[in-house]
């Protein structure tokens, strides 16, 4: 629980006046003030950078108890002023990202709080919002990462928000007897009924922090991104939001949500795992040996699924009937999604060990129409043609459909970029500069976090990439359109030549003509019920 400091937001602030009067040690500005519906916040004013920061503000109930896999619940009221000076809780996960940095309060299913970063002498109900979710396959994340600070964003004149979620199990898991419970005669999804908890957070308190409700606009990476994906195409969410960003990652194609059926019976077949006879016996278990009980691989967990509630039709069929939010959207991905290294399972970069690849992945019928799209005739190629495959099958495929669907029936523009830029080397010199912009490589540079990451040894070109493409993010927030004084044009997504418009994004960022379509429409028609 967070921490209540007893008494009215004007004695605190009297007492800080008074002390400074006498030249007592809180002669610093008192601390900033925040009125929200649930109470009064103070945060962190943090002079330097000219910002307000409130970090660890509940936006609905600990999820724990009886509440624990229920859609959320209103927060609690509070008396006297809240303290929002630290991150809450990260929510129950697994450890299975190496390059996850936490700043949060430790880990708990408590977990269900978002964090404001906002310029320190705003104007209120003014500004733009952008409302931000980590990625982490809705298996680990956390809102205090230092990619995803929203100082940098702050400074351009943007309120930045960014929200926990729940995970795993937690934010996921149907089971028919969660069904049976429910009043919608739904379950899972609750990661994403979450999301849309704090975007209904944001629309009724985020004025309050100099914020336009009616100027939001919600962004992710991986996860994050395909949860944008959904809550755009979801009746419970598309009104909350005014534009929206995606890296690498969209809940379509190969990377749809599971059917209803198959998501029930992968809860009861957990049920069964952990030896629970009843609902109410799985939630009386400890979130800790829910956790044992997953495991340590990634390899049978839990996903989205389409619930009759969130998602009362596949997020495909939604985008498809232009059921979808209607808003500007700036979606893409990176050079380096995949690595021809996994396509090949560690063997040589052959062409006959190429082909044995391809083979086992689509067989002997669509074998010639992989290899003239991605062609693998010596050594080269191979690299260059499995990088390609491998980040198609991962996360670029599905991301392009969300694009080319949004482009078709979105009734509003649409700009689609790819990242280019490889991280430089290591500062403890054990890895050199990589080959291309590999998953989750963009964050730093698109949120201006770049000093946040000590991994690596920042280049003045690092530097230069970062102060466009954020510039690019901040001005879509502002106007829904990425371009702005000193930036490369960016064409919104337009058929030229054969191909759409695209943003190459990097050392040397300027627009092309991509024909990747081809690729991903192969896959769509070998994918079984990709277009759905």
């Amino acid at each position: 629980m967070r921490k209540i400091v007893p008494g009215s937001c004007c004695a605190l602030l009297g007492m800080a006046l008074a002390l400074s009067a006498s030249g007592g040690m809180a002669a610093d500005a008192p601390p900033p003030m925040a009125k929200v519906a649930d109470g009064m916040l103070s945060g962190i004013h943090d002079a330097k950078a000219g910002l307000d920061e409130f970090k660890g503000i509940p936006y609905a109930a600990p999820p724990v108890g009886a509440l624990r896999w229920k859609p959320p619940q209103p927060a609690a009221a509070w008396h006297g002023v809240r303290a929002a000076d630290r991150f809450g809780p990260r929510c129950m996960q697994r450890p299975l990202y190496g390059d996850m940095v936490f700043r949060s309060n430790g880990m708990s299913e408590d977990c269900l709080y978002l964090n404001v970063w906002t310029p320190a002498h705003h104007a209120k109900g003014k500004l733009p919002v952008l409302v931000y979710f980590y990625g982490g396959s809705m298996l680990a994340g956390d809102g205090s990462e230092p990619r995803y600070d929203g100082a940098s964003l702050a400074q351009r004149g943007i309120v930045t928000v960014t929200v926990n979620y729940r995970l795993d199990v937690f934010g996921l898991l149907a089971l028919p007897a969660l069904a049976a419970e429910s009043p919608q005669h739904a379950a899972g999804n609750y990661s994403l009924l979450d999301m849309t908890a704090a975007l209904q957070w944001v629309r009724n308190n985020i004025a309050a922090f100099g914020g336009d409700p009616a100027q939001v606009t919600i962004g992710g990476e991986s996860a994050g991104s395909m949860a944008v994906s959904a809550l755009m195409a979801s009746p419970l969410s598309k009104g909350l939001m005014q534009r929206a960003i995606g890296e690498s990652g969209g809940l379509l194609g190969n990377l749809k949500p599971e059917p209803f059926a198959r998501a029930e019976q992968r809860g009861e077949n957990f049920m069964r795992k952990v030896g629970a006879r009843s609902l109410a016996e799985l939630r009386a278990m400890p979130a800790a040996e829910l956790l044992k009980a997953l495991g340590n691989s990634d390899s049978d967990s839990f996903n989205p699924t389409i619930d009759g509630y969130f998602l009362p039709r596949s997020p495909g069929a939604i985008y498809a009937g232009g059921d979808q939010a209607h808003i500007p959207l700036l979606v893409g991905s990176n050079s380096q999604e995949g690595y021809y290294a996994a396509l090949l399972g560690g063997q040589a970069p052959t062409p006959a060990n190429y082909r044995a690849a391809v083979l086992k992945m689509f067989g002997a019928a669509h074998l010639d129409a992989a290899l003239k799209l991605y062609p693998g005739n010596d050594e080269a190629e191979v690299k260059s043609s499995g990088t390609a495959l491998s980040g198609d099958q991962f996360i670029a495929f599905s991301t392009w459909r969300w694009m080319d669907w949004q482009h078709r029936t979105g009734h509003a523009p649409v700009y689609y970029y790819y990242f280019e830029q490889p991280r430089p080397a290591k500062r403890d010199g054990s890895a050199g500069p990589g080959t291309g912009a590999v998953h989750s490589g963009e964050i730093e540079y698109a949120l201006g976090n770049l000093d946040g990451n000590k991994v690596y040894a920042w280049t003045p070109t690092d530097r230069r990439v970062s102060a466009t493409m954020e510039g690019y993010w901040a001005n879509f927030i502002k106007t829904g359109n990425p371009n702005g004084a000193g930036l490369p044009h960016w064409p919104a997504v337009a058929e030229k030549d054969a191909g759409l418009l695209r943003q190459v994004i990097g050392a040397d960022t300027h627009s092309v003509v991509d024909r990747k379509a081809a690729r991903y429409e192969f896959l769509q028609q070998v994918e079984p019920d990709a277009h759905l």
